[in-house]
């Protein structure tokens, strides 16, 4: 498979539920945002500020451990949500689209030209100046609200580039986080900082011992986050590292079909003991990583981001505010870094990997498309209200100044992201790297014709046959068994239906001795009876069971199971080389049949062969 062909691939469905999870948090934000301003501005503003200095101690012994509102929430809250992050990242590197160096190339790259120009164009603003330390206030952007305006644009932005900008922010994450660590950070106490090393190291080891205790591991990331606030390191820098260690793996041939093994015990003989064991497979063949995606993503994006947005946009916008935001380096800074740098940075930073063959692009984007996910790149909003805070801690008004900068250039990033996508989306090619000419594409053989050795039901001289390569235990397979049986009464003499052996071992551990079982029946010329007994029992194919089968039909089984296999394996390779991959596959007159496995949508193939055998094209 080439390079651009593995790029072009449809985007998996974790990471389109993913970004559904992220849109519908999308409302959720930006009411929380009006409500934190309106709040601010309202006659009872004064209390916004007092309720979130609001202060809470927990003192155990001697120690005491006090934040007030907003800390908690910017310290506590938000360090589960760069956990989830952390979770996504670490997904993404091992099992998702951050493990192929060619599609992480250009957004990776590009993520790093749009950190670096808005913080250039900032510093340029503020050398200098009382602002100078709010350079990483523009860095980030906002992935909630950015697929929140993708999806209001709707059609005219393509999954591919929703998942070109979900990379981009994966990215973007890590740098902002990393920028957090190094260049906001006061002071260190090192004593703090080795026990948050130790215990990460302890959270390693468990892993490496195989530990599996919930409990435990709940306990020492909470004593990692703990050590990490005392550090003087930001504690939701332990989020995002905690959120990485999380065990992630793609499920596994073996676990599945132990799963597969569990329930299908529990539908033959239901007993509480084996439900609960059975769930507990089941759950397994999932990751730890992803479980906790599932289970956290909705709380994060729904009430953490919106309280952290409620308790930090509330900005004071009356005339003197806004007047003095208007001439402020540091409101300008932030309002350009955004829509200026961040378009300016991500369109740089695609361009350069593209045009020296770094990488490519996941589908076919064209450049109108990309330079509208640059421009709405350009919100920034929860990262870098959060950055705000830190780097103009003691300055109230700079952060007010910083965060109508926040406000104002976001805006202006959404129109013209909203106007590129109007005018430009569908324009410019993107550059590609140059085609290989000594590739030579492999293609499907043709389908193997029909023998006097193959399984027939009806006429030898039928206008149409149908070929199905299918595993006795195939759920799927079951589902089109009574369909098929449906089309031969339907078209009666005019098809012959062929089967053919492509037993999944991997997935259906019992599909190769059912296979076998059929193949000792078509020596007493019992095949379809043997074939249709499989078929209406496929809950019950033990060796036992189909012991059971084979007497009732007076068939010797096991009776010359090489040459049995060496029949089955010829289907298989067979199928193979005309491009089976899975089961039920389907060819119709030779060709692959790509519709729905339900009567009319067979039967129309079907009467569209009829009438290309009769010469009826109408």
């Amino acid at each position: 498979m080439s390079e651009i062909s593995i790029a072009a691939r449809a985007v998996p469905p974790g990471l389109r539920a993913f970004l559904r999870t992220e849109v519908g948090g999308t409302s959720v934000l930006l009411a929380a945002t009006v409500a934190g301003l309106l709040w601010a501005n309202s006659p009872f503003g004064d209390s916004y500020e007092t309720f979130w200095h609001t202060e809470l101690a927990v003192r155990i012994g001697d120690h005491t451990v006090a934040l007030d509102l907003r800390h908690l929430v910017n310290d506590g809250l938000m360090a589960l949500f760069f956990f989830v992050i952390g979770l996504e990242i670490s997904r993404e590197v091992r099992i998702g689209q951050l493990r192929d160096r060619r599609l992480i190339a250009v957004p990776a790259v590009a993520a790093l030209g749009g950190m670096a120009v808005p913080a250039l164009v900032y510093t340029a603003v503020n050398a200098g100046g009382p602002g100078a330390g709010g350079w990483g206030i523009p860095l980030a952007s906002d992935t909630a609200f950015v697929l929140g305006l993708l999806a209001v644009i709707g059609t005219r932005c393509p999954e591919p580039l929703r998942a070109f900008l979900l990379t981009l922010a994966v990215v973007d994450d890590v740098g902002a986080i990393l920028v957090v660590a190094v260049f906001y950070t006061e002071s260190l106490s090192v004593t703090a900082l080795a026990a948050a090393v130790l215990l990460t190291g302890l959270i390693v080891a468990a892993r490496w011992l195989r530990f599996w205790r919930a409990p435990a591991y709940l306990l020492l990331g909470l004593g990692v986050w703990a050590a990490m606030l005392e550090s003087g390191v930001h504690p939701t820098l332990a989020g995002i590292l905690l959120g990485a260690l999380v065990v992630v793996y793609a499920p596994s041939g073996h676990k599945v079909l132990r799963a597969n093994e569990m329930l299908r015990e529990l539908a033959r003989a239901p007993s509480p003991e084996l439900a609960v064991e059975a769930g507990r497979t089941v759950q397994r063949t999932v990751s730890v990583n992803e479980r906790l995606q599932l289970l956290l993503h909705p709380w994060t994006s729904y009430v953490i981001v919106p309280i952290f947005a409620l308790a930090n946009a509330g900005v004071r916008l009356d005339g003197g505010t806004l007047r003095a935001a208007a001439t402020s380096p540091v409101t300008l800074g932030v309002a350009a870094g955004l829509v200026a740098g961040k378009f300016a940075g991500i369109a740089l930073g695609t361009w350069l990997p593209l045009r020296w063959n770094w990488g490519v692009l996941p589908g076919s984007l064209v450049w109108g498309q990309v330079l509208g996910g640059a421009a709405v790149s350009g919100i920034g909003f929860t990262v870098s209200l959060f950055i705000t805070d830190l780097a103009f801690a003691d300055d109230p008004a700079l952060q007010s100044q910083a965060k109508i900068g926040i406000l104002t250039g976001s805006l202006l990033a959404a129109g013209l992201g909203w106007l590129v996508f109007r005018m430009a989306w569908d324009r410019g090619a993107v550059c590609a790297p140059p085609s290989r000419e000594d590739e030579i594409p492999v293609e499907a053989e043709p389908l193997p014709p029909v023998t006097d050795a193959d399984h027939v039901r009806g006429p030898m001289d039928a206008p149409v046959t149908l070929v199905e390569y299918g595993d006795y235990e195939c759920p799927y397979c079951g589902r089109a068994h009574p369909v098929l049986e449906e089309l031969r009464e339907r078209f009666g003499d005019r098809l012959r239906v062929v089967f053919r052996h492509f037993p999944l071992s991997e997935l259906h551990p019992r599909a190769m001795a059912a296979a076998l079982a059929a193949e000792s029946a078509a020596d007493h010329g019992r095949f379809w009876d043997m074939h249709d007994t499989l078929f209406r029992n496929q809950l019950a194919l033990s060796d036992s069971d189909l012991a059971s089968y084979a007497e009732s039909m007076g068939v010797s089984l096991w009776s010359d199971v090489e040459r049995h296999r060496e029949r089955v394996m010829s289907d298989m390779e067979g199928g193979e080389r005309s491009g089976v991959g899975g089961t039920p596959t389907f060819f119709i007159n030779g060709e692959p049949y790509e519709g729905a496995h339900d009567v009319p949508s067979m039967s129309a193939a079907i009467e569209a062969a009829l009438r290309e055998q009769t010469g009826d094209r109408g």
